[in-house]
């Protein structure tokens, strides 16, 4: 049976693909581009993360009986739909070439859930970056625009932040026992395993997103949506860990602390989807 693929809006960064009008939009401000480049984004963002070969796209531009240099046609819609983008192929943001095979689209594309019935997509799943729409998390076209530069500096506060919890909790292993034992609500001897594996293994976590930012990893988005859950869990565990330090700081300092603790995964989740769209 035919799928109607007719009115969908894709949504990427700052970028919007109406496929009913041909238009592509960036902050809401048409930008000029042709039919065949846009049939090439069409093909692109209706399967992101997935190769598209170079024949489905001959295929889909030209009819088997028509003649044409394809290789140099191909190209040039390429070529003029990564000017149009601001791309470039060889620091991708949008669209990677997969050499000899075809393109890849590597930024998050949603569909936007609120659009009428008529314009929904019948024949995609929508690819939702980090976490399904639900209303309670925000979505990538409610963020506002963030200098890259601000964003980068967060985002690497936050990742040298959790990585001075966790070698401070290990270097103080004896002192947290003593609290832990204090508790009498669990084993101690329990508790400083959970500490010491939580840690162990958000270490390189930690320092993978710290890289991935400074070296502006482009798939950053899509590989944090794999790891935002279990990150959340584990976050909202550590963000008992000012309790660990009451003896010092106090019952009402440690609440406080706890508190921004409890929103920061929410918060760098926020900076990561502004990231990938600066």
């Amino acid at each position: 049976m035919r799928v109607d693929r007719t009115g969908r809006v894709f949504r990427f960064g700052p970028f919007e693909a109406d496929e009913t009008t041909g238009e592509l939009r960036k902050h809401g401000v048409r930008i000029k581009l042709h039919s065949q480049p846009f049939q090439v984004l069409l093909m692109l963002v209706e399967k992101p993360s997935e190769l598209v070969t170079r024949e489905e796209l001959r295929l889909r531009l030209w009819n088997a009986d028509t003649f044409v240099d394809f290789d140099h046609g191909l190209n040039t819609a390429v070529n003029k739909l990564r000017q149009a983008l601001g791309d470039s192929a060889s620091r991708p943001r949008h669209i990677e070439t997969v050499p000899g095979k075809g393109y890849r689209f590597i930024s998050a594309v949603t569909v936007p859930a609120d659009l009428p019935a008529s314009r929904q997509t019948t024949g995609l799943q929508e690819n939702v970056p980090l976490v399904p729409e639900t209303g309670l998390l925000t979505t990538p076209h409610e963020l506002p625009r963030a200098p890259r530069q601000v964003v980068w500096t967060l985002l690497i506060l936050i990742q040298a932040m959790y990585l001075a919890f966790y070698f401070s909790a290990l270097a103080n292993l004896p002192e947290i026992y003593d609290v832990f034992s204090e508790l009498r609500l669990f084993s101690p001897e329990l508790l400083a395993a959970i500490l010491i594996i939580t840690a162990a293994a958000m270490i390189p976590v930690r320092l993978f997103l710290a890289a991935a930012v400074a070296f502006d990893y482009r798939q950053l988005s899509a590989k944090f949506s794999r790891l935002f859950v279990a990150l959340l869990i584990l976050d909202l565990l550590w963000a008992l860990s000012p309790f660990l330090l009451v003896h010092h700081v106090g019952i009402g300092l440690a609440v406080g602390m706890t508190a921004a603790l409890v929103y920061l995964p929410f918060a760098q989740r926020s900076l990561i989807l502004m990231y990938s769209q600066a």
